[in-house]
């Protein structure tokens, strides 16, 4: 009798462990940003809401960096991924209020969110030319009519050049393509003529003229900006000089309108790429509440800024464990991109397969990156 008791106390504890392993099996499974009401019914809403949110990017009309278009099988294919967020490049300003709300309708019925919306086309505010209010005037009208259809997040940039003609391929394992960069290889290009040549404070002086015409009118509006760094972060990008190539740099910008509408698109790759630590200017830039954007990514470095390698979001320098442990600790809870796939057979197979990057991959690795992105959360969120 002893020994039945015995094996009846061990049967038990078994099932014991086991209820309490798929209980934690059962919350874990869902992704970050859906929670079943039986788990989270008693937790605060506020709180619910801050947790990363992953998104791809879906195309209007077709882009190198979407994983679809705006139609059914594209959001199908976000949906399969457990994705049900959005971010896409926007129209051409001035954005028009019944415009974004028919594409926001549309997704919507694709049961996806859109939470951010690249602005662009605005050269003359970036080079200081004649003509720059009319552009910062259109931008203004696209802010508010962000707002009133409840668009969260704009995101530009602010290049006076863009050094991409540093980038090439390079093999990565099992043959899959990689992205490097290398600044010996363009770092005495000419500057081209319809973009001029210009110094940093010049550049400074322009940003500072564009961000105290349109930061007011997002706060009115509800609308948060994130500028993208440069990236590459080249020390000189045809002849011009980058004011976003630093972190620094990063610190002067949200100085000159102190707001949480004058934010940044945090990108860890990008942090790295310069030379910095993730986690630190992760935190500097939470605390202040001004990152309004995050690209997940991973690098290896030779050069700080000169020479490095973007490569599989877990094999490279960064600890993205410990970057996305720092966002949930901040409770960051707008999205979270992660971009730059690397390059997969199995895309470059397809036949509408259109790389942008040298090395840079489609949505079979997009997938690859939402599943670990996804789990980092799921890991943060548990620790």
């Amino acid at each position: 009798m002893q020994g039945e008791d015995s094996l009846k106390e061990q049967d038990l504890s078994r099932r014991k462990l086991l209820q309490v392993m798929g209980a934690a099996t059962f919350c874990a499974s869902f992704p970050a940003n859906v929670v079943p009401e039986s788990v989270s019914r008693d937790r605060d809403a506020s709180e619910k809401s801050r947790i990363p949110k992953i998104a791809l990017e879906l195309s209007r009309t077709g882009s190198y960096f979407a994983t679809g278009t705006v139609d059914e099988a594209g959001m199908r294919r976000l949906k399969q991924l457990g994705v049900n967020d959005v971010l896409m490049g926007g129209p051409p300003i001035p954005w028009l209020e019944p415009d974004l709300r028919a594409l926001i309708d549309k997704l919507k019925a694709g049961g996806l969110e859109l939470g951010n919306m690249m602005i662009t086309g605005f050269p003359n505010t970036v080079y200081g030319k004649p003509g720059r209010d009319e552009e910062i005037e259109k931008i203004q009208q696209s802010i508010r009519a962000a707002g009133r259809v409840g668009l969260p997040v704009v995101e530009y940039n602010f290049y006076a050049h863009r050094l991409v003609e540093g980038y090439y391929g390079e093999t990565g394992r099992g043959g899959a393509g990689l992205t490097a960069f290398d600044y010996d290889r363009v770092k005495d290009l000419p500057p081209l003529a319809e973009e001029g040549a210009h110094k940093l404070e010049e550049m400074w002086s322009n940003i500072t003229y564009f961000l105290r015409a349109v930061i007011p009118i997002a706060e009115e509006s509800g609308v948060r900006l994130a500028l993208h760094p440069n990236d590459p972060p080249a020390p000189l990008s045809r002849g011009s000089q980058q004011i976003m190539g630093s972190v620094e740099g990063w610190k002067r910008l949200i100085s000159i309108v102190p707001s949480k509408s004058n934010g940044i698109t945090f990108d860890c790759g990008v942090t790295r790429e310069m030379g910095q630590d993730p986690v630190e200017v992760c935190r500097y830039f939470g605390s202040k509440d001004v990152i309004n954007h995050v690209h997940y990514r991973n690098v290896r470095v030779q050069t700080p800024n000169e020479k490095y390698t973007e490569v599989f979001i877990d094999e490279g320098v960064n600890d993205m464990y410990a970057v996305m442990k720092e966002l949930v600790r901040q409770k960051y809870s707008r999205l979270i991109y992660p971009e730059h796939p690397r390059a997969l057979d199995y895309d470059g197979e397809r036949p509408d397969f259109k790389p942008y990057y040298p090395g840079g991959g489609g949505y079979a690795a997009y997938a690859y990156n939402v599943g670990y992105t996804r789990a980092m959360i799921q890991a943060s969120l548990a620790s």
